[in-house]
């Protein structure tokens, strides 16, 4: 009995210390969990504080001179601007030529980006192992890392010069559809990978021609990133300056014709900078241009969100 007994609180013993061990290990586990989720937390929170100066320091700059004027009238010209600084009052006029300039380039280059590059990520997709679609693989790898103002000098190559026979905001789409092309490329191929082999067998069961599955299953299903993808390449494109010194030029006045010079947000920030009159027109052109991609990030976002649900 005495053998029993000792042998019982040996045993209670043994599981105390390996509870209070297991306690402190616990303890240890979750402290550690705890640092580094507050590490985490911190690196994030830096990572936007760069964002919130810039959009502060835009706002705090440019908000006096957005009124309903900035939406509506052009350019200033140097002497309103003079007499208007010299006044201590806001420069009139505003960026509706460069407004109207970004949405007719930015369409056209998306008529001309978005069919071709779902397409092709649709065929990269469905034909993996075929030999020419690793060669078109490579070369739009190849493509997203070209600089945006070789993008222009094609554009003034093909177009402004054979066609257009001066600069034009159709120059300015093209070049700037083949910087939508990777973005829309990957993003659909990656979209469509991910989409169970088993709909395509569903659909091949029951009849369906290769073309309306296709086009009826495997697009539909993979629409939500599809669509993502051509929001984050129209975003991109909307800030790009380079390509359009070289394609569209830039226009004083409010043009629809886009086989004529064009202007636009990006290229209006270059000019008031290189305007030592407009200056404080920079600030304001800044403002409503990283706006425009904020919403268009967020609206790309909200859509995705939604065409998943």
């Amino acid at each position: 009995m005495g053998y029993e007994k000792n042998g019982g609180e040996i045993m209670v013993d043994k599981m105390k210390k390996v509870f209070f061990t297991d306690r402190k290990h616990v303890s240890y586990r979750i402290i550690k969990d705890k640092v580094i989720t507050g590490i985490f937390i911190i690196l994030s929170l830096t990572v936007t504080i760069p964002l919130f100066m810039i959009l502060y320091d835009l706002f705090s700059k440019g908000y006096s001179q957005i009124n309903f004027d900035f939406f509506t009238e052009t350019t200033p010209n140097a002497i309103l601007a003079i007499k208007a600084k010299a006044e201590g009052s806001v420069i009139p006029g505003g960026v509706a030529n460069g407004i109207v300039g970004s949405f007719i380039i930015i369409g056209i280059a998306s008529l001309l980006a978005i069919p071709i590059g779902v397409v092709t990520g649709t065929y990269l997709s469905e034909l993996k192992s075929d030999k020419f679609s690793g060669f078109v693989r490579t070369v739009v790898e190849m493509l997203q890392g070209v600089p945006s103002i070789v993008l222009g000098i094609i554009g003034y190559i093909w177009i402004v010069k054979p066609i257009t026979k001066g600069f034009s905001g159709f120059a300015a789409a093209v070049a700037l559809s083949i910087m939508m092309l990777p973005s829309i490329i990957r993003t659909t191929e990656e979209t469509l990978n991910m989409i169970s082999p088993s709909l395509k067998e569903a659909a091949f069961s029951l009849g369906v021609p290769y073309w309306r599955v296709v086009l009826k299953v495997i697009i539909p299903n993979g629409f939500s990133g599809i669509i993502t993808g051509i929001m984050l390449g129209i975003s991109r494109i909307a800030g790009e300056t380079a390509p359009l010194l070289l394609t569209a030029l830039g226009s004083l006045v409010v043009t629809y014709d886009p086989t004529k010079p064009m202007s636009a947000l990006p290229l209006m920030v270059w000019e008031f900078y290189n305007d030592p009159n407009l200056v404080d027109m920079i600030w304001s052109a800044s403002l409503l241009l990283i706006i425009l991609v904020l919403v268009l990030n967020i609206a790309a976002k909200i859509l995705s969100a939604k065409l998943k649900n």
